[in-house]
């Protein structure tokens, strides 16, 4: 009796609170408290969908919670979700993604990830890069460099910075973190003889560049001889190099063409709109030395639709671009909705082109002076011996006089390396 009014006292001080059904065991048996009489009633208790949360009922969990900002940034490890009767549902994270993405926060501190698999390596870097880590001034440059060294390619196999003058600028120590690229385009950057990036291009992380687009970007003979330094005396920097754009460079001359003679694995070369004195002698020179025909049409091969940036750090070369946009806001409202369209891939295409075209209009003004290699006929339509040998006597003589031309230009190179040559490749 004294417990039954000490429940019923309880319940009665208590009554405010909305506890819902009390059960208590006794003796082996279940009973629901009455609340109302204070009584108990050996009933059997009904049973009704219980949730255990209700809907305003929110966990955060918290990790290292010395660091408060640290706390706010962090993600939550649950994922929750709501049933079609309203109740709450919670399930854990699996422990690759906390894994992927505590590492992803610090992964400027890695020591290295050579030798790491790639597939679980490209997981880790969109992770990264979709918390822009690569965006950071100084630990963005740092973690990139970790995975350009230990990947390559996969990194980024093509870059194009057509008319990303500003991009290069701020971005030019990542730019130059890239290894392995097979195809550079740079048009229309108006970078200069002495620009660092230039120099870059005769380093051996970019012997392997096989397209190069260097279209409008104020060269003269003096960059040239720079960047053909290394491949003409110490066969290293672009010796793979297969296709050249270096069109619109008006102070380009005679002089600068011999020095592209050194690229003999060349397909295919563009020097439309230079400032060339003596055409037909340097078109018969292209052809006899290199062996690259003139082309009386444009090619394909320097109409910049095949060149994009492609590679696990395409988004983080968009991500580049975003900044500086951001970083010109104050100056150039009005282009706001221009700069997120460029962002997303959408009209930065066609306002490259409208950049572009006084300088496009120019080189069709002066002429196409584009060149190709031919490829060898086989055996598709029938040839008399006659003709075939008459080919092969005309082969040989060209063979023989291409020799000469190369042992003669050979040893005016060995004479014609000066003092400056000499003080131009010790800075290689």
């Amino acid at each position: 009796q004294s417990w039954s009014t000490g429940m019923s006292y309880c319940l009665h001080s208590e009554s405010h609170l909305d506890t819902g059904p009390i059960y208590v065991r006794e003796n082996g048996k279940l009973h629901m408290v009455n609340q109302g009489a204070g009584g108990i009633k050996n009933v059997t208790p009904k049973t009704r969908p219980f949730s255990l949360f209700s809907r305003s009922f929110s966990v955060e969990l918290c990790m290292n919670r010395e660091d408060d900002r640290a706390r706010r940034q962090r993600t939550d490890h649950f994922i929750f979700t709501y049933t079609k009767e309203g109740n709450l549902r919670y399930s854990a994270k699996s422990l690759f993604s906390l894994v992927l993405g505590y590492i992803s926060d610090n992964v400027d501190h890695i020591d290295s990830l050579i030798g790491f698999p790639e597939q679980i390596a490209e997981k880790l870097f969109s992770a990264a890069e979709a918390r822009q880590k690569f965006t950071e001034p100084v630990t963005g440059l740092r973690a990139l460099q970790k995975f350009t060294e230990a990947y390559g390619s996969l990194v980024l196999c093509s870059l194009c910075l057509r008319n990303r003058y500003l991009v290069i600028s701020e971005k030019l120590e990542e730019i130059k973190s890239f290894r392995e690229l097979t195809c550079l385009d740079l048009s229309c950057c108006k970078l200069g003889d002495e620009h660092e990036l230039l120099e870059h291009l005769t380093k051996e992380a970019l012997s392997s560049v096989k397209r190069l687009l260097l279209k409008d970007n104020s060269l003269s003979d003096a960059g040239l001889r720079r960047m053909t330094a290394p491949v003409r005396v110490l066969k290293k920097g672009l010796e793979n190099l297969l296709v050249l754009d270096l069109s619109c460079n008006p102070d380009i001359t005679d002089v600068g063409i011999g020095y592209l003679l050194s690229f003999k694995k060349l397909n295919c070369l563009d020097i439309s709109g230079t400032g060339l004195k003596d055409v037909d002698a340097v078109i018969k020179r292209i052809q006899m030395q290199i062996g690259l025909v003139h082309s009386k049409v444009p090619l394909k091969e320097f109409d910049h639709s095949n060149c994009k940036t492609e590679g696990w750090a395409e988004q983080t070369v968009l991500q580049w671009e975003q900044a500086v946009m951001e970083a010109m806001k104050p100056q150039d409202n009005l282009r706001s909705r221009a700069a997120a369209l460029r962002f997303y891939g959408k009209t930065h295409r066609i306002e490259e082109v409208v950049k572009c075209t006084v300088v496009e209009s120019e080189t069709e003004a002066s002429g196409n002076l584009q060149f190709y290699k031919e490829k060898v006929q086989n055996c598709h339509s029938p040839l008399k011996k006659e003709v075939a040998s008459s080919h092969e006597l005309k082969n040989n003589k060209k063979r023989a006089l291409a020799e000469q031309e190369t042992e003669r230009t050979s040893k005016q190179k060995h004479l014609c390396l000066t003092v400056e040559d000499w003080d131009l490749l010790n800075t290689y």
